[in-house]
């Protein structure tokens, strides 16, 4: 496996001069970014052959560094792995399992190793996804993110082949005995306050908690924080989980409020009669729950040279608004562990496999890693 870094910025594209034919290249951008440099058509003509998969970002990720200004990417060949890349499009959130499905039922196979999937960040239901695309492969690991537009939630697109666009979902399929996919998240968060009970919530709506309205809740607890909610909220999400089946939990950051109804937004689904419990952190503890994903990721897969290492890094818009400038340390550490071989992108949500059971969830608020190499 070999993986080279690609870009662009305003004097133009750049490539590798003596790469070998990829056999995948991935690429992060702004929309605007991706739109007005043609980048699926000007990639496809560079690398005729090469699967095609990015989407639209904030930031992009390459090395130990964070773009917001240009486009970057890695070019990625293997040697003894097949891949294979299915898209589907959807209206909005209601169509989001059954395009799982699809996309899980096309990728089912013989050798089947992992699953990478980039999704619309606005018309899609990540949970929904998720779960579509695991009923049809088993327990399998899937990875990935739903492209963003920073904290407008207005427009996002996906790349596949040679045509980019608003509603799509994209997924990679990685096949063969050779290929070795390790996956990681940190969050840095703790929970707080007595456990509650969902008791009256639609989709990312949550109007009561423990039979009162959600918001009163939610500033009690925020005290003299709560006069900046919205916004306050990145600092106090949410774990949510299933009484029923307490692994995984799931992470939900606060999107937006309505003050009048009581409501509160989250980042993900959040359904009635779930359990959940109050969450904050700081900036240390942010940077800590990252630097220490990377460290399992270290120990926990095989040893490869960084320049057959390809690292995919799936950060929460969230955790950069609330980390700023220190964003920076997160990435790092990444950059520092896996090389060059590190590209990525702010998104507005990650998909992540559990640890334990493979099952893939929807989690805010946190940044993500997918190792890919393969065996010697």
């Amino acid at each position: 496996m070999n993986v080279e870094n690609i870009g662009w910025a305003e004097n133009g594209w750049r490539f590798a001069k003596n790469s070998s034919p990829p056999d995948l290249v991935l690429y992060f951008g702004s929309c605007r970014q991706i739109e007005a440099t043609s980048a699926p058509s000007v990639l496809s003509e560079r690398f005729p052959g090469a699967l095609l998969l990015g989407c639209s970002t904030s930031s992009g990720i390459v090395g130990d560094e964070i773009d917001n200004r240009g486009i970057v990417g890695v070019a990625c060949s293997f040697r003894d792995t097949t891949l294979r890349l299915v898209d589907a499009d959807v209206a909005d959130g209601a169509g989001s399992e059954d395009a799982g499905r699809a996309l899980g039922d096309a990728l089912r196979g013989e050798n089947l190793a992992g699953v990478f999937v980039l999704s619309d960040g606005v018309q899609v239901d990540g949970t929904k996804l998720a779960a579509g695309i695991q009923r049809e492969i088993g327990a399998m690991p899937i990875s990935g993110g739903l492209a963003d537009d920073g904290a407008r939630f207005e427009r996002t697109l996906v790349g596949s082949g040679r045509t980019a666009r608003t509603g799509r979902i994209a997924a990679l399929g990685f096949y063969g005995n050779a290929v070795r996919l390790a996956h990681a998240a940190g969050g840095g968060w703790e929970p707080f306050g007595p456990k509650r009970r969902i008791t009256r919530s639609h989709g990312n709506t949550i109007a009561e908690l423990d039979g009162k309205p959600a918001l009163q809740l939610y500033e009690r607890y925020l005290g003299e924080d709560a006069a900046g909610l919205p916004g306050s909220g990145m600092l106090y999400p949410l774990l949510v989980w299933d009484p029923a089946e307490p692994q995984p939990t799931h992470v939900r950051t606060v999107l937006g409020i309505d003050r009048a109804a009581g409501t509160i937004l989250f980042g993900g689904d959040v359904p009635q009669g779930w359990a959940a419990q109050l969450m904050r952190g700081n900036l240390d503890g942010l940077v800590d729950g990252s630097i220490g994903a990377v460290e399992r990721l270290l120990h926990s897969s095989e040893a490869a040279p960084q320049s057959e290492t390809l690292a995919i890094m799936v950060n929460c818009i969230g955790r950069h608004m609330v980390l700023g400038q220190r964003t920076e340390e997160e990435v790092r550490a990444a950059g520092d562990a896996f090389g060059p071989g590190v590209t990525g992108f702010y998104a507005h949500g990650v998909i992540v496999p559990d640890a334990e059971t493979q099952t893939a969830s929807l989690q805010n608020q946190m940044m993500s890693l997918t190792l890919i190499h393969e065996a010697t």
